[in-house]
């Protein structure tokens, strides 16, 4: 075998790029060596400069497509390159579908290599419409001479990218953003700064209810005191009749989180309304509510059938948040309990379920580990188990939990390919994984969600 040899930032050469990473760069091998290539696309030859070099691998910049992939596109957005919240434009959509599932199949072959050779993965589910999809934006606000701006930083920098039309963003939320900071300049209105710390006003969060027409607008500050206020509110009321609440968030930390604890209703009502198929969510600043509706829904529609809930089962909605996916369920449940370490989040799951009336749906404090345990004690095992977890995946003493108690499925909902197949590992001792199906909730993004069918293997 060929000895790996060492590469030095500055060098160039040609590279076959074979796949895309988890995170959109284009992947090729050099002499034994891995090396991320940001905006390659597999398939194409190029020639590259290494950038950065690591024990494991390195990072190269382009400097000439000697071969371009068939599903190579120019991007729509003229600020792509600078912004990095989009990393896929320059692919065509139905390339981004297929690698998408890639990612998952080389996810499935670094950790449980048998598994990746004979479960079924499926197609990733795609929009129609892959654009302006996003229902929410935080836009960060900053001042440069007079001029107020509003967007994203670019991507490792302190320098904040001016945004007025978003590619990805609901058309509604840039038009209120641009008109905001506008109106903020023409009124003076202090602006944060990032370096003094000085300044009043930080971020500006726009939510529009895709389905009903609802908008909100939140502007986060450092503090309660705001000049101008009945102006201000006059103002903003006059950008759109879709605007039915307008609050202000008080943050005072030097932190990356967008909000303080504490909100401020300065005009209007304290939430939107928003529905999701045949559910309906009051949504209040600080609530968290996916990104894009449209596609929830069928994601959602994803791990209804993966249940295969016949009205008889006991649900149990693990890593709950405000209740959606068991709500989504509760109609061909007999019983649904679900848990969050969030309090807030689980007040608004018995919220939620009681405003829609579902008395066999009951919400708990704490860990799923926890719960399922003390259950277990008293008899209840579930017939289902449905798990939504943050990126970093399932807690290896739910894990445990879980094989204890064997439910005869489980749904495992995942935004991580990585993390899901590493959890495999375990799972796949008494779980046959009946399929796997991506579905594509980030259009232009790397990201991918997973819904997979997990069953109890007969002894």
């Amino acid at each position: 075998m060929s000895e790996k040899v060492l590469m030095e930032v500055g060098q160039k050469f040609p590279l076959t790029i074979k796949r895309l990473g988890i995170n959109g760069e284009g992947v090729g091998f050099y002499k034994r060596n891995v090396v991320f290539v940001k905006g390659a696309l597999p398939g194409e030859e190029v020639t590259v400069k290494v950038s950065k070099v690591e024990r494991n691998f390195a990072e190269a910049e382009i400097l000439k497509i000697r071969k371009s992939s068939n599903n190579r596109q120019e991007p729509i957005c003229a600020i792509y390159d600078e912004c990095g919240g989009c990393q896929l434009q320059h692919l065509t959509y139905e390339g981004q579908l297929k690698e998408k599932r890639d990612m998952v199949v080389q996810a499935l072959e670094k950790y449980v290599k048998p598994l990746a050779e004979t479960v079924e993965v499926r197609s990733t589910l795609g929009m129609d419409n892959p654009w302006h999809y996003r229902n929410k934006s935080s836009f960060q606000v900053r001042k440069e001479g007079k001029r107020v701006y509003a967007g994203l930083f670019t991507e490792g920098t302190n320098k904040l990218l001016n945004i007025n039309d978003c590619a990805v963003q609901h058309p509604l939320t840039s038009k209120i953003t641009v008109a905001t900071r506008k109106i903020l300049q023409k009124l003076n209105i202090t602006i944060y700064d990032g370096k003094t710390l000085d300044g009043l006003v930080r971020t500006i969060v726009v939510r529009t209810g895709i389905k009903t027409g609802e908008t909100q607008v939140c502007l986060v500050t450092t503090r309660k005191d705001l000049p101008h206020k009945e102006e201000l509110i006059e103002r903003m009321l006059k950008i759109d009749p879709s605007i039915v609440s307008i609050t202000q968030n008080i943050n005072r930390e030097k932190t990356s989180l967008i909000f303080g604890d504490e909100t401020i209703l300065l005009h209007g009502k304290e939430t939107i309304h928003e529905n999701l198929g045949e559910l309906a969510f009051d949504l209040s600043s600080r609530a968290f509510f996916q990104l894009n509706p449209e596609q929830t829904i069928h994601l959602y529609d994803e791990i209804k059938k993966a249940a295969d809930l016949s009205g008889k089962e006991k649900v149990v909605d693990a890593y709950c948040g405000v209740g959606t996916i068991g709500l989504w369920l509760a109609p061909h449940s007999k019983e649904v309990r679900g848990m969050d370490v969030v309090p807030e989040s689980v007040d608004d799951a018995k919220k939620n379920a009681r405003n829609h009336g579902f008395k066999h749906a009951r919400y708990y404090t704490g860990t799923a580990e926890e719960w399922l345990a003390k259950w277990r004690k008293e008899g209840f095992i579930p017939d289902v188990i449905t798990v939504d977890p943050p990126r970093t995946g399932l807690a290896p003493s739910f894990i445990k939990t879980v094989m204890k108690i064997k439910p005869k499925r489980f749904i495992y909902t995942s935004c991580n390919p990585s993390t899901f197949a590493k959890d495999l590992q375990e799972l796949t001792k008494i779980y046959k994984v009946d399929y796997i199906q991506p579905v594509d909730m980030f259009p232009q993004t790397a990201r991918v969600e997973i819904v997979a069918k997990l069953t109890l293997k007969s002894k």
